[in-house]
């Protein structure tokens, strides 16, 4: 009678092997798609930005008072057909863009300030997307005004009128 003592199983070799094979793959893997991530980020930042432009332009026409701070823009309640827009919540953008943060991207309306009051018109708007995080939420700042022009910088920092614009 013969007896064998034959083991199933991988030896500690193979697996090591394995485990190195699996690093090197996340390793090239892990930064493309942190980038992809960045650039999926600084795509909506335009989207934003441009449905920013339209709502400023939609908001002008449709009040007679000028353009508004972003938080004019949207609504803190949800917008139904049945809700009333107002000049204060006039409901054209959704309520997490004008809350200021979004896709990783901070937006901001800096000027103008009040709107509906007695003072004149504001005929001016600048529109400001910053990454969070500079370098993980996105790499590029972006800047659109009343001429409806986009434009970036490459640092991340809040761009100028100056700055050039998206081809």
């Amino acid at each position: 009678m013969k007896i064998t003592n034959k083991q199933k199983g991988f030896s500690l070799i193979e697996l090591l092997i394995v485990v190195a094979i699996i690093l090197i793959i996340a390793a090239i893997a892990i930064p493309n798609l942190l980038r992809a991530r960045m650039a999926a980020n600084e795509s909506s930042a335009v989207g934003s930005l441009r449905t920013i432009v339209t709502s400023e332009f939609n908001y002008q026409q449709t009040y007679g008072i000028g353009y508004a701070p972003l938080t004019n823009l949207g609504s803190t309640a949800p917008c139904a057909p049945a809700t009333l827009a107002t000049s204060a919540a006039a409901c054209l953008v959704d309520s997490q863009l004008s809350s200021g943060t979004k896709s990783g991207y901070n937006v901001t309306t800096p000027a103008p300030a009040a709107v509906g009051t007695s003072a004149a018109p504001n005929n001016t708007f600048t529109a400001v997307a910053v990454p969070t995080v500079i370098g993980q939420s996105g790499q590029r700042g972006f800047y659109a005004d009343q001429s409806g022009v986009i434009r970036f910088n490459t640092d991340g920092t809040t761009p100028l009128a100056t700055s050039p614009a998206l081809q």
